[in-house]
């Protein structure tokens, strides 16, 4: 494969790199985030040809998907592994790292609408996200799939504050945020990819960070966000 410097910026081989170049780099920072960013693209990819995109636009939102949580990898390593619930100061610095991840973006040239569907992919459909408080059709629909997408991953994975939910559980609580959360079609789209693949969910490669002896009661909550999807 090419270095980044060999190539022209704006091409897609160029992007390509940037993107893989990236993905290594949170990999080595850490393996847990890496993990989850992988999962991810594969998800969101699927929902994005579920929904109609073509091959090359599914393609192209995974490349977000496998760096959304590129700038977690520039926050200590004490508030990325914390066994526990985020303090105020704590989550205003974890609301950092979608920034964060766009700026560098920015600096490497990449494409206007991968920087989008990442620095958006913490936005809420009622408005209530971050880091603009976007709502519904104002939120690019890029990160409104990747939204579900990243969400999906974060309530069945184990987490070092939480342990994983199983499907079920994982898709009533999806479905009791439509419209909150989540744009509801985008949403039905995946609850339906769900309920027609048979072993949707991706299983983890490597082994967690230690787990809490038993599940967190406070992570489920839909009025705090930071209690479950960092």
């Amino acid at each position: 494969m090419a270095s980044v410097q060999q190539l022209d910026p704006g091409t897609r081989r160029y992007t390509q790199n940037i993107v893989y170049e990236l993905a290594r780099s949170i990999r080595e920072r850490d393996i847990i985030t890496y993990e989850h960013c992988r999962r991810v693209a594969v998800y969101v990819n699927r929902l994005a040809r579920a929904m109609g995109w073509s091959r090359r636009a599914g393609r192209d939102l995974a490349q977000a998907g496998l760096i959304h949580d590129l700038g977690k990898t520039w926050l200590r390593n004490d508030l990325l592994h914390k066994d526990s619930a985020l303090s105020l100061k704590e989550r205003t610095e974890m609301e950092r790292h979608p920034g964060i991840a766009a700026r560098i973006l920015m600096t490497y040239g990449a494409p206007d609408a991968m920087v989008e569907a990442v620095l958006h992919h913490h936005e809420a459909y009622d408005g209530c996200g971050y880091p603009d408080k976007l709502a519904g059709e104002a939120i690019p629909l890029s990160a409104r799939l990747l939204t579900v997408a990243d969400v999906y991953d974060a309530l069945t994975s184990d987490r070092p504050y939480k342990r994983a939910m199983d499907d079920d559980a994982t898709r009533d609580l999806m479905l009791s945020m439509a419209g909150t959360r989540f744009d509801p079609p985008v949403l039905a789209a995946f609850l339906r990819l769900l309920d027609t693949t048979p072993d949707f969910r991706l299983m983890p490669r490597i082994s967690p960070l230690p787990l809490p002896p038993a599940p967190h009661p406070a992570w489920v909550r839909d009025d705090d966000v930071f209690d479950w999807w960092y």
